[in-house]
């Protein structure tokens, strides 16, 4: 399978690419970078501390996604909404694991799975996935009783919060609630606050050094307090589980996925 990597040169990119080039039936399709940036030219394989492949950074997504049979996109939301209207015109696969997603962007991926597959996840970790069930199955036996608090850390440069990850934990413990999240989600406590109100799905954020990402679902009840909790080493990890889902989209129906369809959790 072609894999094709926007925003290459980053972190993230880097990444993807060194887990594509040692992945059997993948093939690197290139990478882009934004117009303007100084990493045009150069060669994606290298940028990646791999042997020179010949594939330099572009800037035209659209050639990106005409040669390959999928795309990753770890970039941010505006851009991503942009790569999938590409995608449903080129009859190519999309991965996506950008965070900060809003409605609007959503609707753009929901579009586009009309006519390609599309994987969509805040976090595509294996682990963290196991923790989504985990998390909505122990909120669902535990009940009201027990005070759900979710805590996550990632590095200095992280722009969004509450971490998509952790979002999606929240979405997992309202939902073994039986509860919509945007109902019961505290996101800030500053000043005289009051005493907490029964139900509520709590979030606390903290950024510092070079965290890849910690997260950590709190149930607290009267006498005990059970703890689940998933820390990422490095971003590997996500590079793993977003090649991985590449992969498996060669043999799926258009329609929008998840993780969790991936890994067959669902």
């Amino acid at each position: 399978m072609k894999i094709g990597i926007v925003g290459c040169a980053g972190r993230m990119g880097r990444m993807l690419v060194s887990e594509i080039l040692a992945t059997d039936g993948c093939e690197l399709a290139g990478g882009t970078e934004a117009p303007g940036s100084d990493m045009i030219g150069r060669d994606v394989a290298e940028l990646a501390g791999a042997d020179a492949m010949g594939l330099k950074v572009g800037d035209d997504a659209e050639a990106l996604f005409k040669a390959s049979d999928a795309v990753i996109d770890f970039t941010v939301p505006a851009v991503t909404a942009g790569h999938a209207e590409l995608a449903g015109a080129h009859g190519c696969a999309l991965i996506v694991g950008t965070t900060g997603l809003e409605d609007a962007h959503m609707d753009a991926l929901t579009k586009t799975a009309a006519t390609v597959a599309v994987v969509q996840a805040a976090n595509m970790s294996v682990g963290v996935n196991v923790l989504l069930g985990l998390t909505e199955q122990v909120a669902g036996v535990l009940g009201d009783d027990y005070d759900i608090e979710i805590v996550e850390m990632h590095h200095r440069h992280k722009v969004d919060a509450p971490s998509g990850t952790a979002l999606a934990l929240g979405t997992a413990a309202a939902g073994g609630r039986g509860v919509d999240l945007g109902a019961v989600s505290q996101r800030v406590r500053d000043g005289h606050t009051g005493p907490r109100t029964a139900g509520d799905i709590g979030f606390a954020t903290l950024r510092g050094g070079d965290v890849a990402g910690d997260h950590t679902v709190v149930f607290a009840g009267d006498g005990e307090r059970v703890e689940l909790t998933h820390k990422a080493g490095d971003r590997s990890v996500f590079a793993r589980g977003a090649v991985r889902a590449a992969l498996w989209t060669k043999d799926q129906s258009p329609g929008l996925y998840s993780m969790r369809d991936v890994l067959g959790l669902a």
